[in-house]
């Protein structure tokens, strides 16, 4: 194996230990520890809304305090790809499943994707740009994320005859 390739199996591995990291930073509520993953000047949009977009890691501190809201939180991080557009800077997108429960005992689910784009800095890879789209929601989830653009189906399309709604 060559230098290179064996670099970009190291940084795959760095920028998928981050995506990882966020998710047990959210959990844990370490808001301090979650924003040392982003640059100091990231931009990150959960939604189309002002309160759910952040630019700035002190930004997204503040914004992500509204976690507290919920008692229990569980995210999950897979699918995770890694494309790297030079030396210094990596794409990834990776599915999230996030489960929520309320101080009441009730829960709310979110499935989605991020898109992040990375950027290698001295203290190693960080999150420069996240976007979230959401692919699905379970009807106690209520915040407006992005939602995720299938391709459509081809024209004239239709379901197998007995298939509809299986």
């Amino acid at each position: 194996m060559n230098d290179v390739r064996v670099r970009r199996l190291c940084d795959r591995e760095e920028i998928t230990w981050i995506l990882n990291e966020y998710c047990n930073a959210l959990d844990r509520m370490d808001l301090p520890r979650l924003c040392a993953l982003f640059t100091e000047d990231c931009l990150v949009q959960y939604g189309p809304e002002e309160w759910l977009q952040s630019r700035g890691a002190a930004a997204l501190e503040q914004s992500l305090a509204r976690m507290w809201r919920w008692a229990r939180t569980s995210h999950h991080l897979s699918n995770v790809q890694v494309e790297f557009t030079n030396d210094d800077k990596a794409n990834a997108r990776s599915y999230v499943h996030a489960w929520h429960e309320r101080p009441d005992g009730s829960t709310a689910t979110v499935m989605g994707r991020y898109h992040d784009r990375f950027v290698r800095q001295a203290a190693g890879w960080r999150i420069a740009e996240r976007r979230m789209v959401m692919t699905g929601s379970d009807s106690g989830f209520e915040v407006n994320i992005d939602r995720f653009e299938r391709i459509p189906a081809p024209e004239g399309w239709r379901p197998p005859a007995g298939a509809a709604g299986r």
